[in-house]
């Protein structure tokens, strides 16, 4: 009875949370087959599978931008014009490539550092709390802050504090952003995310158990030899928890480029949710735009199950 009981309280919130998550992808699934346009609202037809169709195979004239500069590397030119006429060379290419670059590098960047400062940060020493508190700042602060922060403060090609450093050394002043657009992005990200880390990390370490170290110690075992055998261990639930959290929020990373860059120059640092809002909100083509969100959705759940299978089990055991 009591089980029951149970079960029925909390149906409500079940139905409710259904209804939030159901229904915005049943519209959006079913606008991803019609032909709405926002600037003709009034006119709407079956369109099919054509949205995916144009979504996917939409030219940006250029190609795959890392294949194309490959392939004159090489110096092939008719494998060069083959890879711009076929039917692949597409922004879809470009942006998709764009999305997994940016996640993983940002993942990479985020993890290895995090793990170095939480381990170094993680003893005592004067000015501890203040140090740690400094830390995991960035984290807090908006992600369209952050961005203009980057693009006014670090990057900007006159006056930028990277740029200042750069210019000490003997070097000319870089455009960092119009050179290396999707580099400049995940450096943003990484920085702002790090921090996340690191606050993750710190908190597993305060459960890990100081006399294995005293013991491994006393046996000769080096501060390497430690980390890799006692600490990484320990930490191995942690790391799967900042891998999986942070790779939903880095699928979905927009602010910093529609400030930093918009999404250019060309395609060069657009992603797949930069692409979907300017479908949506620039091109008004709303069916267009609800085939990029399914099939962002598509791409966030494989993305999920590869890091769940492969990444969250072997760290984990």
């Amino acid at each position: 009875m009591s089980r029951t009981l149970s079960r029925l309280l909390q149906l409500p919130s079940i139905a409710v949370l259904l209804i939030w998550m159901l229904v915005p992808l049943s519209m959006t699934l079913y606008f991803s087959f019609r032909k709405y346009h926002l600037l003709r609202p009034h006119v709407q037809s079956w369109a099919g599978f054509k949205n995916y169709q144009n979504f996917i195979f939409a030219r940006n004239g250029k190609g795959w931008v890392w294949e194309l500069e490959f392939l004159d590397f090489l110096n092939i030119q008719w494998l060069t014009d083959l890879a711009i006429a076929t039917p692949f060379a597409t922004s879809f290419v470009t942006v998709i490539g764009n999305t997994l670059i940016l996640v993983g590098s940002v993942l990479a960047i985020t993890v290895i550092f995090g793990l170095a400062i939480s381990v170094l940060v993680n003893r005592e020493f004067a000015g501890r709390g203040i140090v740690r508190v400094m830390l995991i700042s960035p984290f807090f602060i908006m992600p369209a802050v952050n961005a203009i922060i980057w693009k006014n403060m670090m990057f900007d090609p006159i006056y930028g504090l990277v740029n200042v450093v750069w210019t000490v050394f003997g070097a000319q002043p870089v455009p960092w952003l119009e050179l290396y657009p999707l580099q400049g992005i995940i450096v943003m990200v990484a920085w702002q995310w790090t921090p996340f880390a690191i606050l993750i990390f710190m908190t597993s370490l305060q459960s890990e158990d100081r006399e294995q170290h005293e013991a491994a110690r006393l046996d000769g075992a080096n501060f390497i030899q430690i980390f890799l055998l006692l600490t990484l261990p320990h930490l191995a639930r942690a790391i799967a928890v900042v891998i999986l959290i942070q790779m939903i929020f880095h699928l979905g990373v927009f602010a910093e480029i529609l400030i930093s860059t918009k999404g250019g120059p060309g395609s060069a640092s657009s992603t797949l949710t930069y692409e979907i809002y300017k479908k949506a909100l620039e091109g008004f083509n709303f069916g267009l735009a609800a085939a990029g969100g399914v099939l962002a959705i598509i791409l966030a759940n494989l993305v999920s199950i590869f890091l769940v299978r492969f990444v969250g089990d072997n760290l984990a055991e």
